[in-house]
């Protein structure tokens, strides 16, 4: 097994400060040390694994690397009890695609505490349509809806079209909220109220540069994905004693606000580190997506594509143009 190879994503750094990205053949013998070797069926392309595919060093510390944060396949080798051969298990966050060789290669190998038991529920694909993304999602949606019912009133979702702002449109909705979706897309209203979203709302409507530290409610609870003005323009909009879900910050890692939301209207603000979520919360989440969270139609939240197509989908997730999932098919 040591000696044989497999294709994978090789990311190496070029001439200047360009890297290069190519599909290449690794030996299993030169992933680094785990407890747990796995045969990859399928990835999921996240925000981060372009960053990383694009020489950023606070992903990644050194090149040559193979990205990719999320892994679904079957356990190909054990050295500990709890997994053996055969067994369908997936692999996300932790530090897997990030200085650990990860899932755009058909073998990783990993410490024992990063590895979930594939739900019952899911497939190894319909796991990575949800990948890291989807799990994002499913842990603000859970923090959220401890606070928030339907009842109370609608829920926002910013950064609607990308990867964890569909999953949570199409999950709360399914939960019976009524969803406001934010994209600066306006192209794809179709597609937002084809998952759930009862509402769409533009960049602009979005971010308030008025300067006042509240504004009129509007929102029980909010999922947000792009933090900046926009996440402060919704904690200024959410009702009182209303939930909202931070987890990232590709608008802007600034947050543009006073205390008077929290401390005037009892605003609770919850930040999502799905990275280094701990592991009976983390299967908490997997067994609600695999189960009554899991989406009708999941399969239309995705695109598929080989690792020969993830240069184009590389490129097209840092430009702001993904839509929705894309699951990375490794099979031979």
């Amino acid at each position: 097994m040591t000696s044989e190879t497999f294709n994978a994503l090789v990311v190496e750094a070029g001439e200047g400060k360009t890297y290069v990205r190519q599909v290449k053949k690794r030996r299993v013998d030169d992933l680094p040390e785990g407890d747990v070797l796995i045969r990859v069926s399928y990835s999921s392309l996240n925000y981060k694994d372009a960053l990383s595919a694009t020489g950023n060093k606070g992903v990644t510390r050194s090149y040559p690397h193979t990205p990719g944060i999320d892994a679904a396949g079957t356990v190909a080798d054990s050295r500990v009890g709890g997994f053996k051969k055969g067994d369908p298990v997936l692999v996300t966050g932790y530090d897997l695609g990030m200085n650990t060789s990860g899932g755009f290669g058909q073998y990783v190998r990993v410490p024992a505490g990063w590895v979930v038991p594939l739900p019952g529920g899911l497939t190894l694909k319909e796991s990575m349509i949800f990948g890291t993304a989807g799990f994002t999602a499913g842990m603000g949606i859970l923090f959220l809806t401890e606070r928030v019912k339907p009842e109370d009133g609608p829920v926002l979702v910013t950064g609607a079209t990308g990867g964890v702002g569909s999953v949570s449109v199409a999950v709360l909705a399914k939960l019976g909220y009524t969803v406001a979706a934010v994209t600066g897309k306006t192209a794809e209203a179709g597609f937002l109220k084809g998952i759930g979203a009862s509402q769409i709302v533009s960049r602009d409507e979005a971010a308030d540069s008025s300067g006042r530290p509240l504004l009129k409610t509007q929102w029980a609870g909010v999922v947000d994905t792009v933090g900046g003005e926009i996440l402060a323009t919704a904690i200024k909009s959410t009702n009182p004693w209303g939930t909202v879900t931070c987890c990232g910050n590709v608008a802007s890692p600034d947050l543009p606000l006073t205390v008077f939301p929290f401390i005037l209207r009892g605003v609770r603000l919850i930040g999502i580190d799905s990275q280094n979520c701990p592991m009976d919360v983390r299967l908490k989440i997997w067994e609600k997506l695999s189960g009554p969270w899991k989406i009708d139609g999941l399969a239309s939240l995705s695109k598929e594509i080989t690792l020969d197509g993830l240069g184009d989908n590389i490129d097209l997730i840092l430009k702001g143009g993904q839509k929705g999932r894309v699951v990375v098919n490794l099979g031979e």
